[in-house]
């Protein structure tokens, strides 16, 4: 309860203090390329149900037809709006709405695409027992997951090299987390984006 009140109370915050800022990111988001401002990705949430999870649109249109479901070092699928966006983390804001809307939480095991998530263990199903978050261990180990991915076999490094140890990452959160683990991911979380925005200016 405390954790959804959480949730609730920075998410509803976030969204009106942000609100200019968002205006603004979807009115570059529309005008850098034709589309939607928003993606709606189809993701696995707590107890395996599906929900859709939003953010600022990053690649072109029907980019899902062109290319794996993740993305890639130079993803020429990506726009000029969305390398920008990628690197700041900014097209990760309209997930506020999925935390308000009780799909998602502040913090949480990466949610991820159905098509992943259908290979699965039955023990690495386990992260499927809390709500996906916004970060959360695994986000902040691979924030430059892209730069991780080349070659013409991405789906299979993804699958055979990456998603095993994100796994075990976000399994340890489900085993261990708390309110205090919590607090402490989002803490760490603002510091990282903090220090890596001064450091690219």
């Amino acid at each position: 309860m405390v954790k959804r009140a959480l949730d609730l109370l920075i998410s509803g915050l976030g969204l009106i203090l942000l609100s200019p800022l968002l205006l603004f990111l979807a009115l570059w988001v529309k005008l850098d390329s034709p589309g939607p401002v928003l993606h709606q990705g189809k993701r696995v949430g707590i107890d395996g149900r599906p929900f859709l999870m939003y953010k600022f649109r990053t690649m072109v249109q029907g980019a899902e037809r062109r290319g794996p479901a993740v993305t890639y070092r130079d993803d020429p699928r990506i726009t000029k709006a969305g390398r920008f966006l990628r690197r700041t983390k900014l097209d990760e804001l309209p997930q506020l709405l999925n935390v308000l809307k009780g799909e998602m939480s502040l913090v949480g095991p990466r949610p991820e695409d159905p098509s992943y998530v259908e290979l699965y263990t039955s023990e690495q199903r386990q992260v499927l027992s809390v709500k996906p978050g916004i970060t959360g261990p695994t986000q902040l180990e691979y924030r430059d997951e892209a730069s991780m991915l080349h070659g013409e076999s991405v789906d299979e490094e993804y699958v055979t090299r990456i998603m095993p140890e994100k796994l075990k990452l976000d399994l340890a959160y489900v085993r261990n987390h708390s309110l205090t683990l919590d607090l402490r991911i989002l803490w760490r979380t603002g510091i990282t984006l903090l220090v890596r925005d001064h450091g690219r200016t």
